[in-house]
């Protein structure tokens, strides 16, 4: 499930744990993760801190866990992550469960303006943004906000798909998200690639969550041509799998704000001592290139 702005999603899970009861379903497994948000302090309950979404999520599930990742350089750029494991787990296929999240911002002018509506015919945004070419063989379901904004969900099989798109210039953002997909075929490279051609933001994150950590570096290098990756974060899951998250800079944007070594070092530090506050652990290191 997927949703932004001020949504209280959390709240959504009485009803979804009422509806796996009335079909005798049992929970295997919970994860809920995101971005840090824009407009934080705009949040309602249960969302005005990460500490409050796990104290919340743990009246429901138990054995979860919270994950804080992240370099303090990029405060705005955070990944915030909780798991919990049920009783029992289903035997997954590794590639295909792989997680693929992305989140933009300072989008390209141009790209963004195709999201504003205008008198176009329906499925115009989806055209001329190119989502459409995202993954040619999804089933798109899409919706255009008045006067701007855009939404879609996309299915194929049980593949699954979302795009979410904010283009106001100043704080224009992008999110992609997919799951369910084979990404052995399909290959996450090239996936990420032309997500980007969308919107060619300024900046952009990237979190892999998979199963088995060796995946990882079969589904996607983290190399993206045009940017660089400021930090990267590799963090092991309760239960299993793991969790990589990257952080992308434009490169002409990167150069500006190229920031000491020693600094990285301390800062890698800070975010342990931030995430012990919400529990977990997590490991932090400098990202130059492929690993």
């Amino acid at each position: 499930m997927k949703t932004c702005g001020t949504t209280k999603l959390l709240h959504s899970i009485p009803q979804i744990l009422k509806l796996a009861d009335s079909l005798s379903l049992a929970v295997q497994s919970v994860r809920y993760s995101r971005g840090t948000f824009i407009f934080e302090n705009s949040q309602p309950a249960p969302h005005r801190s990460f500490a409050e979404e796990i104290a919340y999520l743990n009246s429901f599930f138990k054995n979860g866990s919270g994950y804080l990742l992240g370099d303090p350089k990029f405060p705005n750029r955070n990944w915030h992550i909780y798991v919990a494991v049920g009783d029992s787990q289903p035997a997954v296929n590794p590639t295909a469960a792989v997680n693929l999240e992305m989140c933009m911002t300072g989008l390209d002018r141009e790209k963004a303006a195709v999201f504003f509506k205008n008198s176009g015919c329906d499925g115009e945004m989806t055209k001329k943004s190119g989502i459409n070419q995202i993954i040619p063989s999804h089933e798109i379901c899409d919706f255009e906000f008045d006067p701007c904004g855009y939404s879609m969900n996309a299915i194929e099989g049980a593949a699954y798909s979302t795009v979410h798109v904010t283009p106001e210039d100043g704080f224009s953002y992008a999110s992609y998200e997919a799951m369910g997909l084979d990404m052995g075929s399909i290959g996450l490279n090239p996936l990420v690639k032309r997500v980007l051609k969308c919107f060619e933001p300024g900046q952009f994150s990237v979190a892999v969550t998979c199963p088995g950590g060796g995946l990882l570096e079969d589904v996607w290098s983290g190399d993206v041509e045009g940017y660089m990756c400021e930090s990267g974060v590799l963090q092991p899951l309760a239960g299993g799998g793991c969790v990589v998250y990257w952080c992308f800079t434009a490169k002409e944007r990167a150069e500006m704000l190229c920031t000491p070594a020693k600094l990285v070092m301390q800062c890698c530090k800070e975010v342990a001592e931030e995430e012990a506050e919400v529990g977990g652990g997590v490991a932090a290191f400098s990202c130059v290139g492929s690993f």
